[in-house]
């Protein structure tokens, strides 16, 4: 089971699950736990791979990652604990896990808040995915994601992101970053089945102005969504609960107590 951490509130039955992103782990909430546990039940988890969810021994063995395989592992904890419903929040390929998650097992979610979501892959984004395919094997992967998040985040007030995601990515091997790489093979097809699908399920995105690889795809999805509304962060690149953790947890908190 993946490593999780809960943190309970007395007066309240409402959970909020925070699901971290590629190369992250449960600590980059840090900056959300301590205002979102005033006034919810708090779940957060590490992703098989990451932060303390080490592989176990059959896992060596198997093939078995794919955005569905990784989703059952979340519902697998909420079971555990014998979560019924809770809010979601996600940052970047965390956002996809949620999606899945709703269109699976939409009586789990009664929410969802979608931060530096991902729901397409531009052609820039294309060229970065193929060229880290090519030398995925052969280079070494801190090499790789360092690049990649320069890309994603390449200003200066990124920085700290760039950091911070640097320093959880080391403590991912090499094989598991190439395992998790390879769920982008089954990305696109699926991202083009979620911008097609309006989810009746209250949606908020909330997206860096500076999110140049992802924020006009959200814009045009949020036209079409009828549940769904976009909170741009000004001054604000991908990791925008990293960046201005403040906006980030007024504009979430407002919007789950208002649903």
């Amino acid at each position: 089971m993946l490593n999780h951490y809960k943190y309970l509130n007395k007066n309240s039955t409402k959970w909020v699950t925070f699901i971290h992103g590629a190369g992250g782990s449960s600590s980059i909430w840090f900056r959300q736990i301590r205002a979102f546990r005033k006034e919810f039940n708090v779940l957060v988890l590490d992703l098989r791979g990451h932060g303390n969810s080490k592989p176990v021994l059959k896992d060596a063995w198997s093939d078995d990652y794919t955005f569905d395989a990784i989703t059952n592992d979340i519902i697998e904890v909420m079971e555990f604990l014998e979560i019924r419903n809770s809010h979601f929040v996600g940052i970047s390929l965390g956002t996809i896990l949620i999606r899945n998650l709703a269109e699976k097992r939409p009586d789990l979610v009664e929410s969802m808040v979608m931060g530096g979501a991902i729901l397409k892959l531009n052609f820039r984004s294309q060229v970065l995915m193929r060229v880290g395919n090519i030398f995925k094997s052969v280079v070494p992967y801190m090499l790789l994601y360092k690049l990649f998040a320069f890309i994603i985040m390449p200003r200066k007030n990124h920085k700290e992101s760039r950091i911070l995601f640097a320093n959880e990515a080391k403590k991912l091997c090499h094989k598991e970053f190439i395992r998790w790489y390879k769920l982008t093979a089954q990305i696109n097809p699926l991202l083009r089945f979620f911008r097609a699908k309006d989810i009746q399920i209250p949606t908020l995105y909330v997206m860096g102005a500076q999110d140049h690889l992802f924020l006009p795809s959200i814009r045009k999805v949020v036209k079409d969504h009828s549940q769904s509304s976009l909170y741009v962060v000004e001054n604000c690149g991908h990791v925008v609960n990293v960046e201005q953790p403040d906006n980030f947890n007024l504009k979430t908190i407002s919007f789950l107590n208002n649903l």
